[in-house]
């Protein structure tokens, strides 16, 4: 089989093309003919040598993916050869045209849903999901600031808010971005771009404030954020690429929480709810991810240089 491969940390260059023996699965395991990869921002920090946990090298990256069950391994009795499913982590890498899975790592693929809208599920929905559920205890009626509103956790967010009942506010630094954000969903977008678009945000609540912010960099926007948030407002960090300065009396005045998270810290029983809610709402199209770009395995590369652009528009896919 084929398979991305990273011998040293690096840049995207240390991804190399390979073929590599094919696999088995094991007792309660899964093997998936994968169709479509998702590509995540996090990988890009794992394969650069700069995210605090590291695999062993060599390594196949990747952990979302969407394919169909090829072989089942002793005591499995939840899939059978030929379902449909999408990954949320893998054993081996989803880089590549198979990928040995556990069972807590497959979810059942509605039949409505392309692989490749699966493969856009795993990191970025739960992610999102996670952000506003159960860190931000988002309630209906609340006012969501969604920084980054065109990537794939940005999307999947504003349809989960939507659905959540939440009035629902974005950025997006451009036109198409923009765009893109109003059709799935949000009230109101904003280009954080401009010069003065927190008083725009300000001015358009009349100076209530906004009381959930999910954050996608922190390292630019956090201290702005603050100026933002209402009466107990919370900022919820899902990215950042540095060091901010912040006046904790902004934070101070209004009660107001900063809440960090990283989704690999869910625990096992909430990641299985989350992902009962997310094929909900893939069954009933409330949730109905976004493809940017589709390329060949081959230009993983590539795709790492573009997710880590700005101007995102969906979810970049990769095809074994």
């Amino acid at each position: 089989m084929r398979a991305i491969r990273v011998d040293l940390f690096g840049g995207p260059e240390v991804m190399r093309l390979k073929e590599m023996p094919i696999l088995h699965p094991g007792v309660g395991q899964v093997l998936v003919h994968l169709k479509a990869v998702g590509v995540n921002p996090v990988e890009t920090y794992i394969r650069s040598g700069s995210y605090p946990m590291q695999p062993a090298l060599p390594y196949t990256p990747g952990m979302d993916g969407a394919g169909i069950i090829e072989e089942t391994g002793d005591q499995v009795i939840a899939f059978k050869t030929g379902d449909r499913v999408y990954t949320a982590g893998t054993i081996t890498g989803s880089y590549a045209e198979y990928a040995l899975c556990n069972l807590d790592q497959v979810h059942p693929l509605p039949a409505k849903v392309s692989f490749a809208q699966g493969a856009s599920i795993g990191v970025p929905y739960a992610t999102a999901y996670r952000a506003l559920v159960h860190r931000a205890h988002a309630m209906p009626g609340e006012t969501v600031l969604i920084h980054g509103a065109s990537g794939g956790v940005g999307l999947a967010a504003v349809q989960l808010a939507r659905a959540c009942g939440l009035q629902v506010w974005g950025t997006a630094g451009t036109e198409r971005g923009r765009k893109l954000v109003m059709e799935q969903g949000a009230h109101r977008v904003f280009d954080h771009g401009a010069p003065d678009y927190i008083g725009q945000i300000l001015q358009d609540t009349a100076g209530r404030g906004i009381d959930i912010i999910l954050e996608m960099l922190a390292n630019q926007n956090l201290a702005k954020d603050l100026t933002l948030l209402s009466s107990n407002g919370r900022v919820v960090v899902i990215g950042s690429r540095g060091r901010v300065e912040i006046d904790p009396r902004e934070a101070m005045r209004r009660d107001a929480d900063i809440r960090g998270m990283v989704l690999f810290n869910t625990p096992p029983a909430d990641l299985a709810r989350i992902h009962a809610g997310l094929f909900a709402g893939l069954e009933n199209a409330t949730l109905r991810p976004v493809i940017s770009r589709e390329l060949p395995l081959a230009d993983a590369p590539q795709a790492h240089i573009a997710i880590m652009q700005p101007g995102a528009a969906g979810k970049i896919i990769l095809i074994p």
